[in-house]
């Protein structure tokens, strides 16, 4: 059975409504912190979501991507695009005393994305210390609910301390093929689904631990923690709930909890587990 209590006491095996938590809390995100986000559709939702909560406590706030991702509205963030990484590092410098929260991206590209910088700038910048938290999109999805990693990703630097797998709850409701799913064979090859069959819980599960999964390559020294996005949508809590029992009895040992939320509403967090030797702190 689930056990709700305070979020400052938590203990075995349970979960904790979490409505009136914010995303700092409900990831543990600590000062200093590399935040890679990968897997499904939500990411960039995630972090801008994350990154003006963060900002809001008068802290510093960097936003990019290893990858790709769709070019923010202007209130949302102040965009540095420079496709000379040393450039841009003088640039942001400069700024980040006058912006809480800044974006950095290289190039514009079609359909109104930006590209990426390089792991390399981002473990430079996490190792000057000037911003107070980095949050990167380290691979994309083709906004689908599900997907695992090619052989060329995710793109996770190394001085990431905290990997948030993303998936979307809605996944359960799609079959494996292409116009569900991002990478349908990978995925079956990694959960034994057939191909064509509707995605399982367990399959999502095993997808979110396996090593080759959607957390590939995430450093052995950092937190994994589960974000199951869209609860919101029709019998989606208690779906997301089973499966992040399901995650949690996989007993990774880089997972402690798994965050439930809905990442479009104003509080999106809507409920937290964990895992049953951990205590929330």
């Amino acid at each position: 059975m689930a056990n709700y209590q305070k979020v400052e006491a938590i203990k075995s095996e349970g979960s904790i409504s979490a409505k009136a938590t914010g995303l700092r809390q409900a990831f543990g995100v600590r000062h200093g912190e590399t935040i890679s986000l990968v897997g499904g559709g939500g990411k960039t939702a995630l972090m801008f979501a994350l990154a003006c909560e963060l900002a809001a406590t008068g802290k510093s706030v960097i936003t990019t991507t290893t990858t790709r991702i769709l070019e923010p509205s202007a209130p949302e963030t102040f965009l540095i695009l420079e496709p000379d990484e040393n450039k841009m590092m003088a640039l942001l410098l400069r700024e980040l005393d006058k912006h809480g929260h800044i974006t950095l991206a290289t190039e514009r590209l079609p359909l109104g994305k930006l590209k990426g910088v390089s792991p390399e700038l981002i473990n430079r910048l996490a190792e000057l210390r000037q911003a107070s938290y980095i949050i990167v999109e380290a691979d994309g999805a083709a906004r689908k609910p599900l997907k695992a990693p090619n052989a060329t990703e995710p793109v996770i630097p190394p001085t990431t301390s905290l990997v948030i797998p993303v998936v979307g709850i809605d996944a359960l409701a799609c079959q494996l093929i292409q116009k569900d799913v991002f990478r349908p064979e990978i995925i079956s090859r990694l959960t034994g689904l057939p191909l064509g069959e509707v995605v399982s819980t367990d399959a999502v599960a095993t997808l979110i631990t396996h090593a080759e999964g959607i957390i590939k390559g995430s450093p052995t020294h950092a937190r994994i923690i589960p974000l199951i996005n869209k609860v919101d949508l029709d019998k989606g809590l208690l779906k997301a709930e089973n499966l992040a029992h399901k995650i949690l009895k996989k007993q990774h040992p880089q997972i402690e909890r798994v965050v439930l939320a809905q990442m479009r509403l104003p509080q999106p967090v809507a409920k937290i587990f964990f895992s049953g030797t951990k205590q929330e702190r």
